[in-house]
């Protein structure tokens, strides 16, 4: 018989904690082979599942009676809170009564936790974070995306290696291209930290095509893009109030004057492009390295997102990523 995969599911954790959430993992159950254990507040979790027609042998409820603030210091928020919904969530999933855990909370407090809790697989010299970059031809997957300011030149090898991993068994992309972030498309350009891991993935098996400027990024030259937290977290800012403001500068323009009926006939393919800028399309970003996945949702995640966290989890388990990339690295 097929094994039932089991998501835990931050309830209380992101801005729209927990109408959304449990929405989001009500739509989930509906839609797929789903079985969702919801952590969280008792009274909360109960009065917004009441507003549902949903099957219950496939959502599970997991009481905790603390919540995380994103202005809480991760390490003593972690430390203290212990029947908080992240770390009783993260405890599921160490505990292997699920096999993943998506939340919307605090960032710094979900990676924490997710490190010591949960644990590295062997070998692994930091989990990493992945964004999913929109560009012309889909997207980029942008590793490290926040969770290691500090590299050494190894981590980013090893970065590389996982996301390799991960885009080839999620999506299907086969050798996908990999690519470091620096200065310049010369060899020699960048600080001493990318010469030496160009040196390093030059010598893996990987697909690696050499340096990608963050201007080449949306132009889809790479599959995989490889960097520090700290760059790649400013790459990711950057494009998400980048594309926000683009968008909203072209509807400003469009909708005054003469330009209304115009306006109206692109109301489709604007709507269309406004869609592959869609985070909650993808649903988060996951957690890699790490023993079991941990994805972090967008704190301001709606039902969608958090829907689509709970499928990429299903389809990360159902493709045992754990399990290749120990055997890559």
């Amino acid at each position: 018989m097929e094994r039932t995969i089991k998501i835990a599911v931050d309830a209380m954790g992101g801005d729209h904690a927990p109408k959304e959430i449990i929405k989001g993992a009500v739509e989930a159950v509906k839609e797929m082979n789903a079985h969702v254990i919801l952590v969280g507040e008792q009274q909360a979790m109960e009065r917004e599942l009441e507003k549902y027609s949903y099957d219950h042998t496939k959502i599970e409820k997991v009481f905790a009676a603390e919540v995380i603030s994103t202005d809480e210091t991760p390490t003593v928020a972690i430390r203290k809170k212990k029947d908080s919904s992240m770390v009783v969530g993260l405890h599921l999933v160490k505990e292997k009564k699920a096999d993943a855990f998506v939340s919307a909370g605090s960032t710094g407090a979900l990676l924490t936790g997710a490190l010591f809790i949960v644990g590295r697989i062997k070998g692994v010299e930091r989990p990493v974070l992945g964004t999913c970059l929109p560009d012309k031809h889909g997207f980029t997957f942008l590793m490290d995306s926040g969770a290691n300011v500090d590299c050494k030149a190894k981590y980013l090898e090893q970065f590389a290696k996982m996301g390799s991993v991960y885009i080839e068994n999620m999506y299907g992309i086969q050798n996908p291209r990999v690519a470091l972030v620096n200065i310049g498309s010369e060899k020699e350009k960048g600080n001493a930290l990318t010469k030496e891991a160009y040196e390093l993935l030059e010598q893996t098996d990987l697909n690696f095509t050499g340096n990608i400027e963050p201007r080449e990024i949306p132009f889809g030259k790479a599959d995989v893009v490889v960097c520090d937290g700290f760059v790649g977290n400013t790459i990711l800012k950057l494009a998400e109030g980048l594309s926000v403001a683009l968008l909203g500068a072209i509807k400003e323009e469009i909708t005054v004057g003469h330009y209304k009926l115009a306006a109206a006939a692109l109301k489709k393919p604007f709507g269309n492009i406004k869609k592959r800028f869609d985070a909650d399309e993808v649903g988060g970003a996951p957690f890699l390295g790490l023993q079991s996945l941990v994805v972090k949702a967008h704190g301001s995640s709606q039902s969608k997102a958090i829907k689509n966290a709970i499928k990429q989890c299903i389809l990360f388990t159902e493709a045992d990523i754990v399990s290749k990339i120990q055997n890559k690295l």
